[in-house]
């Protein structure tokens, strides 16, 4: 068996960034001690959840990549020889912004790096105020550990971003997300809504074989309660672990990397589809 230990930190942050990335750091080095060969974090896992206004000031927490938080990351991911995903605000340029997802592999190096495409802008998610959508595509990273098909958050709702990763060779994709309840929706709502999330990732799972990992915020930060429940699900869908709504966790999961490729001999997705009438997928709405 080809097993793969996956290790992810749910977290509630505060607006003490310097006390998040500690304890990140702390997290971090205990999920290696505890045989994770792969850490994912949380989306934008430094600070608060800014995007919950729009306020310039926010942009003063944005950095170069490489910059001050590649170099912790970098360090941590070769002092425990472990590959680390993490989701950083990205300062490009004055006036360009990216939500970045950035690779390290087990040599504290950049394996790589993501940016986000899919940018929402909802109530308490203001972030087509801060972000320009990616410019990357959706191309794996390939690390030692394996070829790691990273998104990140509104990704998730996109059965075509899951889809491109996997035919460029993802074997794993990877969330880091920050997602929760809108205090007006009703319970049975937020239930839905949160059931939607996971199901729509496992559906990903399904159709292009792969395993899942989905990695999000717990807790209160300002008006919204982030509903953890991060999760890893195998090829099938089948939920391996399913975190917490309330509590902060430090997880590590096996998964059996044999068998998810055995999954896709079972049922050939790829080889069934029929590329040669896909054309209109293209188009924003077929009238």
């Amino acid at each position: 068996m080809k097993e793969l230990r996956i290790g992810f930190l749910q977290q509630h942050n505060t607006a003490d960034t310097v006390g998040n990335i500690e304890r990140l750091s702390e997290g971090i080095g205990d999920l290696a001690r505890r045989g994770a060969q792969l850490v994912v974090l949380q989306e934008l896992h430094n600070s608060l959840y800014f995007c919950q206004v729009e306020d310039v000031r926010n942009f003063d927490l944005a950095e170069p990549i490489p910059g001050p938080s590649t170099d912790i990351y970098g360090t941590l991911a070769r002092r425990y020889g472990v590959v680390i995903v993490t989701s950083l605000f990205e300062r490009r340029a004055a006036g360009l912004y990216h939500n970045t997802a950035v690779v390290f592999d087990t040599d504290g190096s950049i394996a790589g790096r993501y940016r986000k495409m899919h940018i929402p802008d909802d109530p308490g998610y203001y972030e087509k105020f801060y972000f320009t959508p990616g410019d990357l595509g959706f191309r794996p990273i390939d690390t030692t550990l394996g070829r790691l098909g990273v998104l990140v958050c509104w990704d998730q709702w996109y059965p075509e971003a899951a889809r491109l990763m996997a035919l460029r060779g993802a074997e794993l994709l990877i969330y880091p997300t920050a997602i929760g309840y809108d205090a007006n929706d009703t319970p049975e709502e937020q239930q839905r809504q949160r059931g939607a999330w996971q199901t729509v990732m496992r559906g990903h799972a399904v159709a292009n074989g792969l395993p899942v990992v989905a990695v999000n915020r717990v807790g209160y930060e300002e008006s919204v309660k982030f509903w953890g429940t991060s999760f890893v699900c195998g090829p099938q869908g089948e939920m391996i672990y399913e975190a917490s709504e309330d509590d902060e966790e430090s997880i590590v999961v096996a998964m059996d990397m044999e068998r998810c490729e055995q999954v896709r001999r079972w049922w050939p997705f790829l080889r069934d589809r029929r590329i040669e009438d896909y054309a209109d997928i293209t188009r924003r709405f077929i009238d």
